[in-house]
């Protein structure tokens, strides 16, 4: 394999690096007392892309694969998670992994490590879940202890086993015409997914993606772009960001901030995924705060055809897409097929 220049690491973003496993929860504080709660009984759920229910039915789908696959090769696909120190949210996101995989009949493998845990100890780890053949694909739970360096524990990921799709080969792939990615960055993959089974055409389409991270922003535009939309990305130094959006058939909103995206950077009749996930201040609830999007919910679904909630819409898929990936591991494992780039 030629040698990796590329720089594994976040860029230019507005998440920090925790959200690439782990949802970003923002406090948004409120001068006003908060308005009722964004439901999406005030819309008609005509208007609702029903994350949740087709997460379920691809996964579904998956246990329905892999039941056959243990029937025709003796195989069950395998993902291996590995935890350092003890972080409630990340504990949390990792249960429901191992949930998810127990559902479609995944094996689930996990290490616990302690947060002083040294980079060659976890490196370890990594390389035996490389050598291992019960794992197609390992997580590696972000954030790590400052004194482990995130690029060099991901960078030991094979990339045969990288379920995340951020080897920079990967994004490589993706960014060119004529190449294919062994894995697509599991967010993004779910966006496109609810799009086409949504039926939403997407070639000759003119679409927006608001904001331009190396796990989200960027490889949603590269997905579009190869289902020949007409692509332009929208970032903080972007000058009329509203007008160009409002332009827009397809909004992918994934800038991480709390209700950036009004009802007036909406087109009449347009699409809209909404990535963000931020917490906002709201006595009336029992948590003293409620879940919003980057897009505010209540303004764009009265001029959009489809629209995500929040939670419900893309949360449910990147989970989805996981498991969709490591069985696609497990797939050419099976097979007996290589990496080839």
């Amino acid at each position: 394999m030629a040698s990796l220049t590329c720089q594994r690491q976040m860029g230019a973003s507005s998440r920090p690096a925790a959200a690439r496993r782990t949802p970003v929860l923002r406090v948004v504080a409120q001068a006003a007392p908060a308005a009722p709660a964004a439901s999406s009984h005030s819309v008609p759920a005509s208007k609702l892309i029903d994350g949740k229910g087709i997460a379920d039915t691809i996964r579904s789908e998956i246990a329905t694969e892999v039941a056959a696959m243990k029937k025709q090769y003796g195989l069950t696909p395998g993902l291996a998670v590995v935890l350092v120190g003890a972080r409630k949210d990340s504990e949390t996101y990792v249960r429901s992994k191992k949930k998810a995989c127990a559902e479609v009949g995944f094996d689930s493998f996990g290490t616990d490590l302690p947060a002083d845990v040294s980079e060659e100890e976890l490196l370890k780890v990594v390389a035996a879940y490389n050598a291992d053949p019960r794992v197609h694909g390992i997580l590696v739970q972000l954030p790590l202890p400052k004194h482990i360096s995130e690029k060099r524990i991901l960078d030991a990921i094979s990339i045969d086993k990288d379920v995340d799709g951020f080897h920079p080969l990967n994004i490589g792939c993706l960014a060119m015409r004529g190449r294919d990615p062994l894995f697509v960055p599991c967010t993004p993959k779910g966006c496109i997914e609810l799009l086409e089974r949504m039926k939403v055409p997407i070639a000759g389409k003119k679409a927006c993606v608001i904001g331009r991270s190396n796990i989200v922003g960027m490889p949603a535009a590269l997905l579009l772009q190869r289902r020949d939309a007409t692509v332009t990305m929208v970032h903080s130094k972007t000058p009329d960001a509203k007008k160009i959006c409002a332009d827009a058939d397809i909004v992918i909103a994934a800038c991480g901030v709390a209700e950036m995206v009004t009802g007036d950077w909406i087109k009449p009749g347009a699409v809209v995924i909404d990535v963000g996930i931020n917490a906002k201040d709201d006595a009336t609830q029992k948590k003293g705060y409620r879940l919003v999007g980057d897009v505010e919910f209540e303004g764009a679904a009265a001029k959009a055809s489809l629209i995500t909630p929040v939670p419900g819409g893309v949360g449910p898929m990147t989970i989805a897409m996981l498991l969709q990936n490591t069985l696609e591991s497990a797939r050419r494992a099976a097979k007996g097929e290589k990496a080839h780039h």
